[in-house]
């Protein structure tokens, strides 16, 4: 073959494989970029992907408070829950179990303010002892004062496992019954003396959250108290419902809450005592309350992804 013929067919064969590569390019975008629309955009992390998800759910809640021990926090910012849902295989048709949305956030990370910052929890003067590493946690506390950083943050995050899921029932959230929602959390402390590592519970000791609508039954000192289910509306896209269930009140008195872990990274075994002794922990059932009041969202994953292709 002559030079020019096949600097001709060299030439082809690149624009034949430049055009393929265009297409799959447009064609991964074009799958990429396709997302629930009209009343099921708030499902967009929902795991459809994955066969056994039968239902996906959203929730804005938007006030309410986490009382644990001798510290009341409460709920002046949306914390998100998300997550795919699938049968839990029981007897109840309605009862499912949560699988992680897409990227794995469950509960967003929400910051909530600790009323009394670390001024609440740590007089650096209670930091004893003359060894290196107390004397250095104590001028480091000290300086933290002096710099105003006395701030003090809570996240609530979600510790579900594979053998521990939140769980949600819908037969007796509608009945306003028994637990509506089982949730495992944890609640993470953040403060430049506490470090990044300062938690109260975890994926193996959590804090477990039986949350209802109904009336709880709480053992001493707590006394009931009683949430509701709410105004439930059913919106209609292309012939798919979405469920949306407003002022809704989920509440939970019963639970326990285990001691502080990490905090102050190197120093936990002076600071975790000391936060403990603040906050009331190991702090047992009856003295520990969850108050969510929320707007509940929940479609069938099929519906979800019709919604792409309207």
């Amino acid at each position: 073959m002559n030079q020019p013929n096949r600097s001709r067919r060299m030439q082809s064969i690149c624009v034949c494989f430049i055009a393929v590569a265009l297409v799959a390019s447009l064609a991964l975008a074009s799958t990429a970029a396709a997302e629930p629309q009209g009343i099921f955009k708030v499902y967009k992390d929902c795991p459809t992907e994955k066969s056994e998800v039968a239902l996906c759910i959203y929730g804005e809640t938007t006030s309410g408070e986490f009382v644990i021990g001798s510290t009341k926090v409460p709920i002046n910012k949306t914390l998100l829950l998300q997550a795919g849902a699938v049968h839990t295989g029981g007897s109840n048709f309605n009862e499912y179990r949560f699988v992680p949305p897409k990227g794995g956030e469950t509960m967003s990370k929400t910051e909530l303010n600790v009323p009394g910052g670390l001024a609440g929890l740590i007089n650096c003067e209670e930091i004893k002892g003359g060894g290196l590493l107390e004397v250095t946690e104590r001028a480091a506390c000290k300086l933290v004062f002096e710099n105003g950083l006395t701030g003090v943050t809570t996240t609530t995050e979600y510790v579900g496992t594979t053998s521990n899921p939140a769980i949600l029932n819908f037969t007796n959230i509608v009945e306003e019954k028994r637990t509506g929602l089982s949730l495992p959390i944890r609640a993470h402390l953040k403060n430049p003396l506490l470090g990044s590592n300062c938690y109260i519970g975890s994926s193996t000791h959590p804090i477990q959250l039986q949350l209802t609508d109904g009336t709880t039954s709480p053992p001493e000192p707590n006394k009931p108290i009683s949430g509701k289910l709410g105004n439930p509306t059913t919106e209609v896209e292309d012939e798919f419902e979405s469920l949306t269930t407003t002022e809704n009140t989920l509440v939970d008195n019963s639970f326990s809450v285990p001691v502080v872990e990490g905090c102050g990274g190197l120093a936990s075994s002076l600071l975790d005592p000391i936060v403990d002794a603040k906050l009331g922990l190991e702090s047992p059932a009856g003295h520990n309350t969850a108050i969510l009041n929320s707007t509940l969202h929940n479609a069938e994953s099929e519906a979800v992804v019709a919604s792409e292709k309207f």
